[in-house]
């Protein structure tokens, strides 16, 4: 009796840990989190196939490593994990506790593990973004959770569709446990986005779907659901669980007779009324096709669309970077200034990167009432990523991972290929238990607050800095890949990792002298 009422009090206390976990990152009873832009390869500059992320969140840890491959013994195990809110550091976080355990496989692949794991050393690579989905399908049953599922992939698969049958495959048998969420997977031939719930309450398994985007095409995830109609005879273009239909037609979320199946409608309806994701949606798509006139207050947009030019890095950047500034959606374009002479500007506290509660202090609201509009650029970003996958290079080479720390607005990209062994010690630093001088989140974290709080001066120190900074690494780009071809695979993995770890120095040390340097400039005019 003893043992029954512990377990069922364990349990009662993981479930609420799992309702805990990724909401502690919700605002408005909706996601607020990631953003994700997929590219096909025949959109991209070069030809290479692109995911993207942008980790934003309150919660996350900001270190980084690189975990390397590994060969297991036959009776090994891989330990799984609730997340859940941690309150008891100096800042909020995370924790991982203990649920389980699934059997390890013989070899896995080596991976850049950055909160949420990015690319593996065959050039696989991931970015995510949290739907949320319907409450009543949260399972604490399960033992796969979002963060886990996606390391698993990494370190057990090369390709997208292999990725996808066997996320499949371990959450039916081990469940998965998590909200809704859309993961963004690129290979070198293609780029998939998979969006998954769970199965409902005390039980174990999943419903997914799969689309793919097509070669020519960008696509965009940002916190809702966006699959609609699935083909069932298009399997160069579809998979799905096999209980997907049956569960969406037996809790009559959808009928049978009355409408085509659409599955964000049936697993995520309220994410389709989120004017946080619908309004990043617009914009994303809007600016790599803007002829198309998309109508900025739809409900739904195109699962894809074709980009009007190539997408090259820098537009990737361009799309990350963005706060609606010049359209009708900029929250703070009503703040100006009259100068001395007579001249209307923007005003120097004009700062479309304030915490909510300042809101109020301008009269700031939107698309997301008090919270104002969900821009693509966020002030709690922990980092973002714009992944390469080029299928004409060996991999070691051909997966390149673009890494920028804190704000996008506000940063730059180092380079780390997927073969890498190390990173910069910065980049290792945890960040979370408060100001840490030995952080690279930190360095870029001190200097967008900066930047912010006198937002249209301070952002043209920034760039004065930063944007050739930016210009630089991209023009060693090809010089670097060009000498790493001529050298052995052993040679090449140091090279390239000594190359990652410059890079990540340099701009560390950048961002640290631009904040002192701000400081300094406007000592008193915060």
């Amino acid at each position: 009796m003893k043992i029954t009422i512990s377990l069922t009090l364990l349990l009662t206390l993981v479930a609420q840990g799992l309702n805990a976990q990724i909401k502690a990152d919700w605002e408005g009873g909706v996601p607020e989190g990631c953003t994700t832009i997929t590219v096909g390869k025949n959109a991209t500059f070069d030809g290479s196939v692109m995911t993207s992320h942008t980790d934003d969140s309150h919660r996350t840890r900001s270190w980084m490593n690189i975990v390397p491959e590994q060969k297991h013994g036959r009776r090994d195990m891989v330990t799984m994990y609730s997340r859940e809110k941690d309150d008891s550091r100096k800042m909020p976080a995370y924790k991982h506790t203990p649920v389980g355990e699934i059997p390890q496989v013989r070899k896995t692949y080596g991976y850049i593990n950055s909160a949420y794991p990015c690319m593996n050393t065959k050039q696989l690579a991931i970015g995510e973004s949290t739907f949320g989905g319907r409450e009543s399908l949260v399972s604490g049953k399960g033992l796969i959770d979002c963060q886990r599922l996606i390391q698993l992939m990494l370190e057990r698969c090369t390709t997208a569709r292999e990725a996808i049958k066997m996320a499949g495959d371990l959450t039916k048998k081990y469940g998965y446990r998590d909200w809704g969420e859309c993961l963004t997977i690129a290979d070198k031939k293609e780029v998939w986005h998979f969006e998954i719930v769970g199965p409902g309450k005390d039980k174990v398994g999943a419903m997914w779907v799969a689309q793919r985007v097509p070669d020519n095409h960008v696509s965009v995830n940002a916190n809702a659901a966006r699959i609609l109609e699935v083909d069932t005879t298009d399997t160069k273009n579809f998979m799905y669980s096999d209980n997907l239909f049956d569960m969406a037609k037996d809790s009559a979320w959808w009928n049978p007779l009355e409408e085509p199946f659409r599955f964000a409608y049936a697993y995520a309806p309220e994410s389709r009324e989120s004017m946080a994701s619908r309004r990043r949606e617009w914009r994303i798509l809007s600016m790599v096709a803007p002829s198309l006139e998309l109508d900025p207050e739809a409900m739904d947009y195109p699962f894809s669309v074709e980009p009007e030019q190539k997408v090259t890095l820098h537009k990737m950047i361009e799309l990350f970077k963005d706060y609606y500034e010049g359209t009708p959606y900029d929250m703070v374009g009503h703040l100006k200034k009259v100068t001395e002479d007579g001249d209307t500007i923007p005003h120097p506290y004009a700062n479309p990167f304030m915490p909510y509660d300042k809101y109020d202090l301008h009269n700031i609201e939107g698309g997301w009432g008090k919270l104002g509009e969900r821009t693509i650029a966020r002030w709690y970003t922990m980092y973002g990523t714009i992944t390469q996958s080029r299928d004409w290079l060996p991999d070691e080479i051909g997966g390149l991972v673009w890494m920028a720390q804190d704000n996008i607005a506000t940063s730059v990209y180092i380079p780390i290929y997927c073969s890498v062994t190390d990173l910069p010690e910065s980049y290792k630093a945890p960040g979370r238990n408060g100001f840490n001088r030995n952080s690279a989140w930190w360095a870029f974290n001190r200097m967008s607050t900066l930047a912010a709080l006198r937002w249209n001066d301070a952002r043209h120190d920034v760039d004065k800095v930063l944007l050739p900074l930016q210009e630089e690494i991209f023009a060693k780009q090809r010089e670097t890949e060009l000498a790493a071809m001529s050298m052995g695979t052993k040679q090449t993995i140091a090279h390239l990792t000594r190359y990652t770890i410059d890079w990540g120095n340099k701009v560390v040390n950048t961002a640290w002298q631009i904040g002192d340097d701000l400081w300094t400039k406007y000592d008193e005019k915060f």
